[in-house]
């Protein structure tokens, strides 16, 4: 934890998110100064202001309070998609590591049709053959990111059942699952919360341009890809409709490769003597 203090990249990217976490948890909080999707015609194209901090958009709704919710709606779309390719993806490249033979075969065939297909055109399948909600949006983009943690994880496994310690579990008469999840498990954590981190940058990503085509959360929930398409044609009249939900999504981008940065850096034994 000191050394993690001490990196430039994980502190700057966790005061981002925490700051947009705060942001966020207004709105599930229920604490957001307006509605976000409530209309208020007379309002309408309201310059930033005390009263809208972001001003308010074509439907006189206000833009912080559409973004906070935005935020709210990514990060949690994120989260559950990077948790379930996490534990989908560790568990296909425990078993494709350590078993090898046939298993190792299937699930490297599989990982290899899904690599076959460039990440956002695959989610953009998914997503357009599942019925619309924010959990299927989840789905879609798991199904992107399990390949990524079966690779990630395979390796080091591969290279870790060879090691003494791995044999001598397996001389005591240790089962395979015993072996792979007290020894080999936390021996790859580190390299799987590195990854989760930054699963969690592209995941932000993919959502918000399914949003953007159209396939991502469903209206009138906000989310920050809709807000970025619906006011491409205002950046002329009102271009803070398309500058706040823009500077958030780069924010929230920064933050986590920031924080995966200083991850990497602090979790990385070759630069343990550096510190």
């Amino acid at each position: 934890m000191n050394a993690l203090r001490r990196s430039p990249a994980a502190v700057s990217g966790t005061v981002i998110l925490v700051l947009l976490a705060v942001v966020a948890a207004l709105s599930f909080l229920g604490l957001l100064p307006y509605d976000p999707i409530a209309q208020n015609p007379p309002e309408r194209f309201l310059a930033p202001s005390g009263s809208h901090l972001f001003g308010t958009d074509q439907f006189g709704r206000d833009v912080f309070s559409r973004v906070a919710a935005g935020v709210g709606n990514s990060a949690l779309i994120a989260v559950v998609a990077v948790a379930f390719a996490t534990v989908a993806g560790t568990l296909g490249g425990l078993v494709s590591g350590f078993y090898r033979g046939l298993a190792d075969g299937a699930i490297g065939g599989v990982t290899n049709v899904l690599f076959a297909f460039p990440p956002l055109l695959l989610a953009l399948s998914l997503a357009s053959v599942l019925e619309r909600n924010w959990f299927t949006v989840a789905v879609a983009i798991a199904v992107v990111y399990v390949p990524i943690f079966i690779r990630v994880t395979r390796g080091p496994v591969l290279s870790l059942r060879e090691i003494e310690y791995v044999r001598a579990a397996v001389a005591t008469g240790q089962s395979r699952a015993q072996i792979m999840f007290r020894h080999v498990l936390p021996n790859i954590t580190s390299i799987i919360v590195i990854q989760v981190a930054l699963s969690l940058s592209w995941a932000v990503l993919t959502e918000a341009s399914l949003s953007f085509l159209g396939l991502g959360t469903p209206p009138p929930a906000p989310s920050l890809g809709s807000m970025i398409f619906e006011a491409r044609s205002l950046v002329f009249v009102a271009p803070w409709t398309l500058i706040a939900p823009g500077a958030v999504v780069v924010l929230l981008v920064v933050g986590l490769n920031l924080l995966g940065d200083g991850l990497r850096d602090t979790l990385d034994p070759r630069n343990r003597g550096k510190r």
